[in-house]
């Protein structure tokens, strides 16, 4: 009797294993049945039933009829409801730390020990909800040369978003492109806010541009819209030059011309009236020569005594003044 009893028992328990899924909202309250049908009438004081999650953190338990505290964890205390016509066990003030799964369990006491009789594994998860998108211009004028910059934002949420885009619509056109999101999660609530930008170019012929921000918190909830940003598109024009720009430009111009050519007209005259030194005379004299462009130039040396220099002299007035002469 004894072996069929455990080994009914431990089909119980394998049939009761299986996870069910619950799911709370942050700062609400989450629900944790225990699913114990006490098919048996088993008395309560022949009863312990707890709830523990798969830390081994101790959230509730009845021993024998009545509530004991002592195996609670702190994180829990004070936070727990017990519906004992439902055997479902209420936690409030529900956390983000708070998702995970938990084991309810229930033990008959007997004069030999306790038997465990039922088990029902659950699992919590724990989502918040984003605040309404809002989305900002940042565009700080720049609309004039037909580009738009924006921004949109939600806080407080969880899990991460599954997603964020934006919805452009202009009078013949509309789009949604996908952003990538920026996330800040905060170290205590472990809550995230979340963020996007864009910037697009807007088609010439439009004149104003309505644009929003659409945040899909998970893939199956409903997306999350911003109100509509109504912009007024302004065409674009070149701001003029001023004359008085126009005039000191013209000024440096005329400045750096004077400084740069100054100095190299002056090296340049300087060049020229450098004098030719000897050697470079002799070189022109000798090639003057060779081509016959001195005809009448008088060959001159330097004689070695004062008789031939006189006899030298006479010679070139004789021929100077005869010129039929014989030259000697």
């Amino acid at each position: 009797m004894g072996l069929k009893y455990a080994l009914f028992v431990m089909v119980l328990l394998i049939a009761d294993a299986a996870s069910e899924m619950n799911q709370a909202y942050f700062g609400d309250t989450g629900k944790l049945p225990c699913h114990f049908k006490n098919t048996d009438n088993i008395s309560l004081n022949e009863l312990v039933v707890f709830w523990q999650n798969r830390q081994d953190m101790v959230l509730f338990e009845i021993y024998e009829g009545s509530i004991k505290s002592g195996n609670v964890h702190p994180k829990y205390k004070g936070r727990t409801r017990f519906d004992q016509n439902s055997w479902t066990l209420y936690l409030d003030n529900i956390e983000i730390k708070d998702k995970g799964s938990y084991d309810c369990y229930a033990h008959h006491r007997r004069p030999t020990g306790m038997v465990p009789i039922h088990k029902t594994s659950l699992e919590l998860s724990v989502l918040a909800n984003y605040s309404q998108p809002e989305i900002v211009n940042i565009s700080n004028g720049t609309e004039n040369l037909g580009i738009i910059n924006v921004t949109c934002s939600s806080t407080q949420g969880y899990p991460e978003p599954f997603k964020m885009f934006f919805v452009i619509k202009t009078e013949n056109s509309s789009e949604t492109p996908e952003a990538e999101i920026e996330k800040y999660q905060d170290n205590v609530t472990e809550l995230y806010n979340v963020s996007a930008s864009l910037s697009f170019q807007v088609p010439p012929e439009a004149k104003t541009v309505n644009v929003s921000c659409g945040l899909k918190p998970t893939e199956t909830k409903e997306t999350l819209f911003s109100p509509s940003l109504v912009i007024d598109v302004k065409t674009y024009e070149p701001p003029s030059v001023p004359d008085s720009i126009l005039w000191k430009v013209a000024i440096i111009i005329v400045v750096l011309t004077v400084v740069v050519m100054v100095p190299f007209i002056i090296q340049k005259k300087k060049k020229k009236k450098q004098p030719t030194l000897p050697h470079e005379n002799a070189v022109i004299q000798v090639e003057e020569e060779e081509h016959g462009q001195v005809k009448d130039s008088v060959e001159y040396h330097v004689p070695e005594s004062s008789d031939e220099a006189h006899c030298v002299v006479n010679t070139q007035k004789i021929a100077t003044d005869d010129p039929s002469a014989t030259h000697f």
